[in-house]
């Protein structure tokens, strides 16, 4: 930690194409290595046929994705009389949003066989419909907290 106070949060630009800082965001997400111009093309391919599956304007799609995939809730772990607790706290704003594209890129990833256009425009429609990989992953969290919300008291 510095001695100077908080770091300031860097500031991502919005893509060069629709100008939108999520589109950014989650052309960050896919980039491995540094290739950064094979991440662009990976994601507006993708953006450009979910629009075609969907008939919607690709940065809705995307700020909507997000939305369906963003936790409220999730567990952290805290030890109290050598009992390990599982207690349910809100997410932060930046952990919602960072989460969410996780999710996202991780469930297109995980998907088999076709290329990694074809496999992150389906994540995107799923999430966008409210299913797949980063749906299941963020129902699985708020099951974890519902299920803890009896330990809520023990926040800190």
């Amino acid at each position: 930690m510095p001695r100077g106070g908080r770091v300031p949060a860097r500031v991502v630009p919005p893509d060069p194409i629709y100008g939108s800082v999520l589109v950014s965001k989650l052309i960050n997400k896919v980039m491995i290595g540094g290739k950064k111009s094979k991440a662009e093309e990976i994601v507006y391919e993708a953006l450009r046929i979910a629009s075609e599956q969907l008939g919607e304007d690709p940065v809705k799609i995307v700020e909507k994705a997000i939305e369906n995939a963003r936790p409220l809730v999730e567990t952290r772990s805290r030890r109290i009389g050598g009992s390990v607790y599982q207690i349910p706290v809100e997410v932060p704003e930046k952990r919602a949003l960072a989460l969410a594209i996780r999710w996202i890129v991780d469930g297109a990833r995980d998907r088999g066989s076709a290329d990694m256009e074809q496999k992150l425009a389906a994540e995107l429609v799923d999430a966008y419909k409210g299913q797949g990989y980063a749906a299941r992953k963020k129902d699985e969290i708020h099951r974890m907290a519902e299920a803890n919300k009896a330990f809520a008291h023990l926040r800190w």
